[in-house]
């Protein structure tokens, strides 16, 4: 049977090829020609339907998915880095020579503390001449005091006496304030995350200091590109993954920049953290912004579908066969792809197998 089949197909094949005609114009040859290929194609599918009866082409093992409704959503991923809504550079109000530093990094420090002094040899020297007035002047002021409550001396000597005193005082009030020109400050209560001086080491006020966050208002923070204008938005969920503790928060954007910076096209958004024990100052994250859901998705892995030139196409598993499917996608995630248009809940879809099938081929589902 088979034999006849092959010398029929050859003889077919032959007899095309001798009745071609090479007379006539060259477009009487083309339609000619194409004529022959035509009943050429015709006696070749038949004789295909033949062989196939004798030798049933074998199925193609495939895994499916059934397609049922499901969440889906999609996210912005972009890096993003802890760091205190207050974060300052604290440095001395005065230029001089560091004498000795108080605090190491790391280290709880209180608004107001002292955090390193600077060499200040004059003004203490005027402090303590300014402490010897200064008790003169009290004690001449407390005597005369006692003296007029006794009705000796006079009135003029005691207001002489008082605003000697008060002068002597306010000297000393103004000595002291010089004095912490030569000492940093930590302006908030905080952490000191960074100290960028030593002794012997020369600063002044907006040089080299010492820098404090504070640790009670704590915030991610990320950049993203101008394309998002107007993707993101505040109150957008938002998920917080640290790689370094494995922690995961889930909270909402806060602030979402209204300008674009000029030199990098990109704006800020930030999720306020308040005071958290497992995260710190200058952590890095990934910062995850919700910008898509659906709550009834058909999804599938995006290698299961595939391009065309009639567009994109998925393969259905029907009667055990294998029947191409165009359709219309939307957003990507995770790996999977939202199907649109095309497939319905309950379609068995090929995702393991598809490069081996064609449309119309029989199938095994694993």
């Amino acid at each position: 049977m088979k034999r006849s089949l092959i010398i029929l197909a050859t003889t077919i094949v032959l007899a095309a090829c001798g009745g071609s005609s090479s007379e006539g114009t060259p477009e009487e040859q083309l339609a000619a020609l194409k004529k022959e290929r035509t009943e050429l194609d015709k006696k070749i599918s038949e004789l295909e339907k033949e062989v196939s009866k004798d030798k049933p082409v074998q199925a193609t093992p495939v895994a499916v998915k059934e397609m049922v409704a499901t969440p889906f959503r999609s996210y912005i991923n972009v890096q993003g880095s802890v760091t205190g809504d207050e974060n300052v550079l604290a440095t001395p109000q005065a230029p001089g020579v560091i004498t000795n530093v108080h605090v190491s990094t790391g280290q709880f420090v209180k608004r107001g503390q002292i955090l390193a002094t600077l060499e200040a040899a004059s003004v203490e020297q005027q402090i303590k001449a300014q402490e010897a007035q200064l008790t003169l002047t009290k004690q001449l002021y407390e005597k005369q005091s006692k003296l007029w409550s006794q009705n000796i001396g006079s009135e003029i000597q005691l207001l002489q006496a008082k605003a000697n005193y008060e002068s002597s005082q306010k000297q000393y009030e103004a000595l002291l304030a010089q004095r912490d020109m030569y000492r940093i400050k930590s302006p908030i209560s905080g952490t000191v995350d960074a100290v960028d001086v030593k002794v012997g080491d020369a600063t002044g006020p907006g040089q080299r200091g010492i820098r404090v966050v504070s640790v009670a208002k704590l915030k991610a923070k990320a950049t993203l590109g101008e394309n998002y204008i107007g993707k993101v938005n505040k109150g957008d969920q938002v998920i917080l993954e640290f790689d370094e503790t494995g922690t995961t928060i889930n909270s909402k954007l806060n602030y979402v920049s209204r300008s674009v910076d000029e030199i990098s096209r990109a704006f800020s958004v930030e999720v306020w953290l308040g005071s958290r024990k497992d995260i710190r100052p200058n952590m890095s994250c990934k910062m995850k912004i919700l910008n898509y859901e659906n709550n009834k998705a058909l999804t599938l892995p995006v290698a299961a579908v595939q391009k065309t030139a009639e567009g994109e196409m998925v393969f259905v598993v029907k009667d055990g066969k294998a029947k191409s499917v165009i359709v219309e996608t939307g957003r990507t995630s995770n790996g999977n792809i939202e199907i649109l248009k095309g497939i319905n809940p309950g379609d068995k879809v090929v995702i393991e197998g598809y490069a081996e099938v064609d449309d119309n081929r029989p199938v095994e589902v694993m």
